[in-house]
């Protein structure tokens, strides 16, 4: 099993955020905390150092916007701080609707947050990774990666591209010392989750930030928590095609009956 030095985290202030936080300090590993509130992730730190002794750094970033993004990547691209792994968590959900009535604006943010931050800031960390032979990335997916999701079409597929993303990648570092973890899970209790309408249990997210962080110290691509979670996805990959509609057609019907009912909500 791997051992890592420092960590970055983003999406600190989260629930699952605090708990790759806490697991990691627990491990004795010094921290880097991203997130957009600053007074939460101060409390955050002041909590780790007292409770764990390791050294918590504390940055405040938007990761749908160049600027934020910019500040992070410089932080894992440099050399003095050897950052050895680093926690794609942020994420966003967005409205759950047809997409024909989400705002273009909003679907933009999803994909800004969920696809476009977790390539650039992989790619920073992986870069510093290289030249030391040593290092791992933990990707946080979903286990929607694997089925079509009516009503929240952006969000799942922005998950699927980390699968794949994450898979490939892996595939050109791993034999220099380097993991590239992709983890996902299913309902969470997190605040991105509440309110929503789930399909199947909520997971604790100690449990789930645990389990990712053994799977990239292992080196181990894939991590889907929970046996019940686990079978779902593998159904989704691999039952045929027939089998797998019908699982969300009457979703998909659901969703057409709103779009029919309904008036889109605009355009930006």
């Amino acid at each position: 099993m791997r051992e890592f030095r420092t960590a970055l985290v983003t999406g600190a202030s989260g629930n699952l955020g605090r708990a790759f936080s806490d697991e990691l300090a627990a491990q004795g590993c010094d921290l880097v905390l991203v997130a957009r509130q600053e007074d939460r992730l101060a409390a955050l730190a002041e909590t780790l150092r007292a409770a764990h002794g390791v050294r918590v750094e504390v940055v405040t970033a938007d990761l749908a916007g160049d600027p934020g993004l910019r500040k992070v990547e410089d932080l894992l691209s440099d050399a003095d701080r050897s950052i050895d792994l680093l926690v794609n968590n942020a994420g966003v959900i967005g409205d759950i609707a047809p997409l024909a009535h989400l705002r273009t604006a909003e679907q933009e943010r999803v994909i800004a947050v969920n696809v476009t931050a977790t390539m650039r800031l992989t790619r920073a960390a992986v870069a510093g990774m290289v030249r030391r032979r040593r290092g791992g990335v933990l990707n946080i997916s979903s286990a929607s990666a694997f089925e079509p999701a009516p009503g929240g079409a952006t969000y799942a597929a922005g998950k699927a591209f980390l699968v794949s993303f994450s898979q490939s990648v892996h595939g050109e570092v791993k034999w220099l010392g380097i993991t590239v973890s992709v983890l996902c899970p299913g309902a969470v209790g997190t605040r991105l989750a509440k309110g929503r309408r789930r399909f199947g249990r909520v997971m604790d997210p100690a449990r789930v930030a645990r389990a990712g962080i053994e799977a990239v110290a292992a080196g181990q691509v894939m991590c889907v928590p929970g046996f019940d979670y686990r079978l779902r996805t593998w159904v989704a990959r691999w039952v045929p095609a027939w089998v797998r509609r019908t699982r969300y057609r009457s979703w998909g019907r659901r969703a057409a009956a709103a779009l029919a009912a309904e008036q889109p909500t605009g355009g930006s």
